[in-house]
């Protein structure tokens, strides 16, 4: 059976989740390539870095029209992002060839999505702390002056680069993070506009060891793209009509259990992490509906409508008066 349409379908579904929560690229396709369409382990990182050269720069595009990417980061990540992502090609290369290299890379990919969970449920609660103690409006006037940290923006381009030149996973979901901790006064949309502009060259570089290696598959790539282009841009255009947390908890889940089963864990530990994280997501939502509910403003009491004057007591009061202005 020709597996062009299901690969179309599925970087269409990977490109809508890239577009709608600004992660999950690699840390989703290359599972999938794995584990629905049996490709080997090398050539889904390869051919998924390729279409991410391309995937990518709609995203940061956006960004950069909107002045939400911070130049003087990206110029201290890419001098150690672009050689430690080529130069993660060849340390993947250095594990061994044939099947045990297939064996070993599928360890490798599973240690990084199971890192990227750990970074995404980061993320999201240093998104929940920033929230209640600055607020959105409390960023808005500071964002501009964060200070760049020079050595630790160099140490993040070093680890995210060679993460990503292994295993094609963490652009998105763990070099966001180490930004947010290294510069946690730095607004949302600068964070994801910054690591979407410094991931292009970076991804590049690392498509680029794997073609000279002969691990990207230039025609899976391209199939890829058709679906995950459109998709990229429809996640983008409804980002702000869904529910964002929603969608980054179900990717939570998904990489919970490809990350187990790359690691060869068995049935029983797969379910009961992806319950788990189930269980955690929903608990979480739990809890932020309550507290939003117990911070919304009650309505003022109303005011008792003021007694109505019985019609017959007027002519009585009028002659009253009449009376007392006469003495």
């Amino acid at each position: 059976m020709d597996s062009t349409v299901p690969i179309v379908i599925a970087g269409a579904l990977v490109g809508f989740a890239v577009g709608l929560t600004g992660m999950g690229g690699g840390a989703l396709m290359t599972p999938i390539m794995v584990m629905v369409f049996g490709v080997n382990p090398t050539a889904a990182i390869g051919s998924d870095l390729a279409a991410s050269v391309f995937m990518k720069p709609f995203g940061a595009l956006v960004h950069q029209r909107a002045g939400t990417v911070r130049w003087d980061i990206v110029r201290w990540l890419l001098p150690t992002a672009v050689p430690a992502a080529f130069g993660g090609v060849f340390l993947l290369r250095a594990l061994g060839d044939g099947d045990d290299l297939q064996q070993r890379v599928k360890y490798v990919v599973g240690t990084a999505l199971m890192l990227a969970v750990v970074g995404m449920l980061a993320r999201m609660w240093l998104d929940r702390r920033r929230a209640a103690t600055d607020g959105e409006g409390g960023e808005d006037g500071e964002d501009a002056r964060v200070p760049v940290r020079p050595a630790a923006t160099l140490l993040i381009g070093l680890v995210g680069g060679v993460i990503v030149g292994m295993t094609s996973v963490g652009s998105g979901s763990l070099i966001i993070v180490m930004l947010m901790l290294a510069h946690p006064r730095l607004k949302a949309n600068h964070l994801v506009g910054t690591d979407l502009v410094q991931a292009i060259p970076m991804v590049a570089a690392a498509a680029l060891g794997h073609l000279l290696v002969g691990d990207a598959d230039l025609g899976l790539a391209a199939t890829l793209l058709i679906g995950a282009i459109p998709g990229v841009l429809l996640g983008s255009l409804v980002s702000s009509r869904v529910a964002g947390s929603a969608v980054r908890w179900a990717l939570v889940v998904l990489l919970t259990g490809s990350g187990l089963s790359m690691l060869k864990a068995s049935s029983t530990v797969i379910l009961l992490g992806c319950l788990g994280m189930a269980l955690l997501g929903t608990l979480t939502a739990v809890r932020d509906r309550r507290a939003a509910e117990g911070s919304s403003p009650s309505p003022s009491p109303s005011r008792p409508p003021a007694p109505a004057l019985d019609s017959r007591a007027l002519p009585l009061a009028r002659d009253h008066g009449q009376k007392s202005s006469r003495s």
